[in-house]
């Protein structure tokens, strides 16, 4: 069976599209359509089956998928990497949230860059859990961190860690809203409207992280909307900090400003919020060592970071 067949294939499976796949092969689209014809003759079964947006693989399809990518994702990385430049360091490309990934898996992965014999290059890039699950399926990112597990067989999740969410602001704002005492005084389904006069800090209008704890720990829905609304966590964590209003955070992201007092926590529950984080690889890379290394670093770190 030709190579170049089973990579074009490969590629059209991950991307879910032909016209997606012609553009990460740099071929023409008529060209991708006519090598998954040749496949599917010599084979006798249909791939793919082809609709209005993209395609959906067989059950034969999905079947050649898992036997034939991990193979097909080791050849190239021989290539890429070479057989006789033995010095040169091999590149771990990683993919995840821009805040998580920054402020724990980098440095913790920095531990393992370096010309030390088993050491790699590495290069990082962020993004929400579907831009992240895509380029990974798409071969752009060998480890992937997100909060969503991937279903199929063609990617593979390991649980990396928890992360607990608190309800923070200003100390001023847990000033106007009484003692702590008289706070939780209060029954629980009755403290959701004593925070809805404080603006709220988010990284997107529909408020997701508020929303979340809302619902969790208040069963029930912010009343307020986004006061200021910035694609960042730690730019959500320095507004909340200035004084603009109440925030969700991870809490290993807001214990710094906890402990110093730049911001308190507005409510304890008993049972605090909690959002999964995967750690997430194409299945069959993990027979390269330094994939192998890296996700075994970064799972052995995460027990310190729950």
């Amino acid at each position: 069976m030709d190579l170049a067949l089973l990579r074009t294939f490969v590629t059209v499976h991950r991307a879910g599209s032909f016209t997606r796949a012609a553009a990460l092969l740099g071929l023409s689209q008529p060209a991708v359509t006519s090598q998954i014809r040749t496949l599917e003759r010599q084979l006798g079964r249909p791939l793919f089956l082809r609709q209005a947006r993209g395609v959906t693989p067989t059950t034969i399809g999905d079947e050649l998928a898992h036997k034939a990518a991990p193979h097909l994702d080791a050849l190239v990385e021989i290539t890429e990497t070479g057989l006789d430049d033995e010095s040169s360091l091999r590149t771990l490309h990683l993919a995840g949230p821009p805040e998580f990934t920054a402020e724990r898996a980098l440095p913790a992965l920095t531990e393992l860059t370096g010309e030390d014999g088993q050491g790699f290059a590495l290069r990082a890039s962020f993004g929400n859990a579907e831009e992240t699950l895509e380029g990974l399926a798409a071969g752009h990112h060998d480890l992937a961190i997100c909060t969503a597990r991937p279903r199929g067989a063609l990617l593979t999740a390991s649980t990396l860690c928890d992360e607990e969410h608190v309800l923070v602001a200003a100390p001023g704002w847990a000033g106007q809203l009484g003692s702590e005492e008289a706070a939780e005084s209060v029954p629980a389904d009755k403290r959701a409207p004593a925070f809805e006069n404080i603006p709220v800090i988010e990284v997107h209008e529909s408020l997701p992280f508020v929303s979340r704890y809302w619902a969790s720990v208040f069963d029930s829905r912010p009343a307020a909307p986004g006061t200021v609304v910035v694609p960042d966590l730690r730019a959500v964590l320095a507004c909340a900090v200035a004084g603009a209003g109440l925030a969700v955070l991870p809490r290993y992201l807001c214990a710094p400003a906890l402990e110093r007092g730049d911001v308190v926590a507005l409510h304890e529950p008993a049972v605090p919020p909690l959002r999964t984080y995967f750690l997430v690889v194409r299945t069959g890379t993990l027979a390269m060592p330094h994939i192998a290394r890296a996700h075994e670093w970064l799972l052995r770190a995460a027990a310190d970071w729950c």
